[in-house]
């Protein structure tokens, strides 16, 4: 497996046996995973040229912080792969540098079905789909957040899970449990960090769905108002923010379509195939593409707005591979 790209030599933080210790622990966790695949990855090359310099460099910012956890942002459109890169800094992370990592996704903050319903009532039908900024519950992340940060001992923070199959949050009994303090957490999320727009840039539609369903442009101006407000306290908390930067538009239609193949493929898995699973809200082409059509207005200002912006970009091709990597704030004597 060639290599496209490398971590840029003059940001290479910490020593190269403390990296090369890393690249070993990390290979050392996913050994059985390998060896169950029974194929040659390339992840030890992927390992020792982006994802551990990556997790290094995370670490270099993670000490300089004089108080508190780091807060790790990682912004990426619809199956950019934002959250196997979660994964990845996870096991780097705590094997590697033997941190304390805890990660969510702003979709584990998505409302409930029935509060997007009463949104769908009270501001615009589009609210009933979840994804954009209003149909999160903010003020959950907020505080989730805020227990992270000052977590003691003996603190339990609560974090929500949000069942897509099913499309609505599942019950307090089943939420994740994370007892005490931590090093690092990290946010992940299509539109994490993501600003505003502009009065002029709101007003011609973007897409079908905006033309002939929000023609007086009700939704995405409530969308925008909740993006300038809540979203950014949210966002405010992130000291690091990464962006998984698709090719284009296009690439997140293909790419969310094999997201959805994949869930129901789990669904398969996890249901009996004699149980009804008419309750599960599992998309078909036509509807995933009607559902990224919430997304493109803003993920289109992203795409532009965000590379300029966050701390590292990493550019993906069309095969999913990390073609170039652009750190817009270098940390001095790294």
């Amino acid at each position: 497996m060639s290599l496209l790209t490398r971590w840029p030599k003059e940001q290479l933080c910490l020593s190269v046996e403390e990296r090369k210790r890393a690249v070993q622990a990390v290979e050392h966790a996913f050994a059985s995973t390998l060896q169950t695949l029974q194929v040659d990855i390339g992840l030890k090359d992927l390992l020792e040229e982006i994802y551990v310099p990556l997790g290094a460099w995370l670490v270099a910012h993670q000490q300089r912080k004089t108080s508190g956890p780091l807060v790790v942002g990682i912004n990426g459109a619809q199956g950019s792969g934002k959250s196997t890169l979660f994964n990845l800094l996870e096991v780097i992370l705590e094997e590697g540098f033997g941190l304390r990592v805890i990660g969510f996704s702003i979709d584990d903050l998505y409302k409930t079905r029935a509060e997007r319903e009463r949104l769908a009532e009270q501001v615009h039908p589009l609210m009933r789909t979840r994804g954009v900024p209003g149909t999160h519950d903010v003020e959950l992340g907020i505080e989730l957040l805020d227990s992270l940060l000052n977590a003691g001992p003996d603190t339990l923070t609560k974090i929500p899970v949000f069942d897509k199959s099913i499309d609505d949050r599942c019950p307090p009994t089943v939420w994740q449990e994370w007892s005490g303090p931590v090093d690092v957490i990290v946010f992940e999320g299509w539109c994490v960090g993501a600003r505003p727009q502009s009065e002029q840039e709101l007003a011609p539609p973007v897409n079908a769905l905006e033309r002939e369903e929000d023609p007086q442009g009700i939704w995405r101006r409530h969308v925008n108002a909740q993006l300038a407000g809540p979203y950014q306290e949210l966002f405010s908390r992130l000291d690091v923010l990464l962006m998984l930067r698709v090719p284009s538009m296009q690439s997140v239609y293909e790419w969310r379509a094999l997201q959805e193949k994949k869930l129901v493929e789990r669904v398969r898995y996890i249901y009996d195939t004699q149980q009804p699973t008419d309750h599960l809200r599992i998309m078909n082409e036509a509807e995933i593409e009607r559902f990224i059509a919430h997304y493109e207005r803003l993920t289109r200002a992203m795409l532009e707005d965000l590379p300029e912006r966050v701390d590292v970009t990493l550019y993906l091709n069309e095969n999913h591979k990390v073609r170039e990597i652009r750190i817009n704030h270098p940390l001095e004597q790294c």
